[in-house]
């Protein structure tokens, strides 16, 4: 139960607290003076008691808002033993549809797993870093052109810092996106040429996988086209999904990325943007649930800690961060 009395208490020993509100629906803090170290103590001491804090500075005025522990379940790992063997099996159907036997099924599953896994293994690793609580992996089969929905790690707790925020959104992007460069080369290397047929699927390559093509792929006559390799295929899934987690909206990681830089109003506007982007991409459907999400979500609260300072290192990688997604910009598919 809600005690502003209390929570003053605690408060009172790290801090000057100026104002409060005694309203349970909206609980604050107005204080005086900031410190990230004695912010961090008031953390561990609060949580023993049910709640979390977030830090925020508005009009050279600090508010300390509250918020209710979440209730930590265990991770179910069966299953996700379960849906990673699923996804396997989906992922191999996939690429066996595409390339037309299981050999290609296999090749493309291990490539595009490789991809997806490591994605969000960075994520856990980058959580883990920060003593922030997740679980491993959830791989989700589905029965879609390439054999699966991606995969998700739940996490269970605040992210304490805006440095911590930008890494874990970051981690899965960089380590997804430096898996597939190998797989592109691979794939592209292992395509061949073939005529043109009506109603074969175009990929409009992006800029990366321009460049790779353009030491990898064998030289396709007019009239020809290039006919890629189910690896190839899992590589240009691993550039999509490179791009469209980068994309700053909400909680997608460009938006974990986005908020550890920017204040609430500014996060919104660019999320906006990131949608129409998306639009103007042909990705409909994706920015649909990217709008989506945006409504049911409100608004991203950031780090725990909102006022500390991104480091300088990370302001570098976020210049670097942009260049990837430049060279993962990928229309949507056509057709011949």
């Amino acid at each position: 139960m809600y005690n502003a009395e209390v929570l003053k208490e605690h408060i009172s020993r790290y801090f000057t607290v100026n104002n409060f509100s005694t309203d349970p629906g909206n609980p604050y803090f107005i204080l005086e003076n900031y410190d990230s170290v004695r912010f961090n103590q008031l953390t561990r001491e609060l949580e023993e008691i049910g709640y979390i804090p977030w830090m925020d500075e508005f009009d050279g005025k600090y508010y300390l808002k509250l918020g209710e522990a979440p209730t930590r379940k265990k991770s179910k790992y069966y299953l996700q033993i379960i849906l990673f063997i699923i996804t396997i099996a989906t992922t191999v159907s996939a690429g066996y549809f595409f390339g037309g036997s299981i050999i290609d099924g296999i090749a493309f599953s291990v490539a595009i797993m490789a991809i997806i896994g490591t994605h969000e293994l960075a994520h856990y690793f980058a959580a883990r870093k920060y003593d922030v609580e997740a679980t491993l992996p959830y791989f989700i089969p589905a029965p879609t052109l390439i054999g699966t929905f991606g995969a998700v790690i739940n996490v269970k707790s605040a992210i304490p810092t805006k440095n911590a925020l930008f890494d874990l959104g970051a981690s899965g992007p960089l380590a997804g996106f430096i898996v597939t460069i190998p797989v592109l080369f691979i794939g592209i290397f292992l395509s061949t040429v073939e005529p043109l047929k009506t109603g074969a699927i175009i990929f409009n390559p992006p800029l990366l996988m321009s460049i790779i093509a353009y030491f990898a792929a064998p030289v396709v006559p007019e009239g020809y086209m290039l006919s890629i390799h189910p690896v190839a295929f899992a590589g240009w899934v691993g550039i999509v999904v490179t791009m469209l987690n980068l994309m700053p909206v909400a909680f997608l990681d460009g938006g974990h990325i986005s908020r550890s830089i920017f204040k609430q109003k500014f996060h919104k506007l660019i999320s906006f943007a990131g949608v129409l982007v998306t639009i103007a991409l042909g990705w409909i459907p994706m920015a649909i649930l990217m709008a989506i999400l945006m409504v049911i979500s409100r608004e991203h609260p950031g780090a725990m800690d909102n006022v500390g300072k991104l480091s300088k290192n990370r302001k570098i990688l976020t210049v670097i961060l942009m260049v990837v997604l430049l060279l993962c910009l990928a229309p949507a598919p056509s057709y011949l």
